[in-house]
């Protein structure tokens, strides 16, 4: 579980977080959403500990992460995976590679251990037997399932994507939030989503955080968003005509769509 307990965080004369309150779930898929500006990539750096807020506090169960220097910070980010928006895998790496990274870097295991966790965590994210491709060899679906893989080769307590469904089409989008949330529930993870993906929110939503220039608009899952009658989330939900038509009925309690 991550508690998050008033964040605020100013550039300058911008307040881009205003007091940000919010439990993000432990097992469950937490999503951050909102229109671009509002706060969700900051409050997400912030998370991680890659920004500091201006005031406020981060609690990892019951240890508070904002106090924290920087390396007692170092155990509390070995239990973290990282899925980047472009994937960001290492174009002159193999896909074995890739995800073998963190193992070097963190862990005192043989070549043998690695070797074996580094297979059977391709072999559970769907890539078994592309060791040995490169980036540049595989699909952009593949890739996102390398740096998947990549995330939990270390079978972390907190996962945290970043729009991981960016330059996706609609099927494969579908298949890595299915991916998501199947890891999430099997290693009990805290994992949370910065997105814009509709399928993703009314999909995988465990939990929904609704940023709005800065301030939490809005909580619930995805079975609430279609009956919630907040005008913001409205507004950015039901944009879409088919959407808009799925919450009438919803409304009317009606399921012909």
């Amino acid at each position: 579980m991550i508690r998050v307990e008033n964040i605020k965080r100013q550039f300058g004369e911008q307040q881009v977080l205003k007091g940000i309150n919010t439990v993000f779930e432990e097992g469950k898929t937490n999503l951050i959403i909102g229109r671009s500006g509002a706060g969700k990539t900051v409050l997400l750096k912030i998370l991680v500990g890659l920004i500091q807020p201006s005031s406020g506090t981060i609690w990892y169960d019951d240890v508070n992460f904002t106090a924290l220097n920087v390396k007692q910070r170092k155990a509390i980010r070995s239990k973290m995976g990282m899925l980047f928006q472009g994937s960001a895998l290492f174009d002159s790496m193999s896909v074995e590679e890739n995800v073998r990274f963190p193992l070097d870097m963190f862990t005192n295991m043989t070549s043998k251990e690695k070797k074996t966790t580094v297979d059977s965590t391709l072999d559970r994210v769907g890539l078994n037997g592309a060791n040995k491709k490169y980036p540049s060899e595989i699909s952009g679906g593949m890739q996102k399932r390398v740096g998947i893989a990549r995330a939990i080769v270390l079978k972390p307590k907190y996962l945290f994507c970043d729009e991981p469904n960016s330059g996706l089409d609609p099927t494969t989008s579908l298949l890595i939030d299915e991916l998501i949330k199947e890891l999430t529930i099997e290693n009990n993870m805290t994992t949370v989503i910065n997105t814009h993906d509709m399928n993703s929110v009314m999909e995988i939503g465990d939990k929904i955080n609704l940023l709005y220039f800065g301030e939490l608009e809005w909580t619930g899952n995805c079975k609430e968003v279609t009956t919630s009658n907040n005008a913001v989330l409205q507004d950015f939900i039901f944009a879409s005509p088919f959407l808009q038509r799925l919450r009438d009925a919803a409304m009317k309690n009606d399921s012909s769509i």
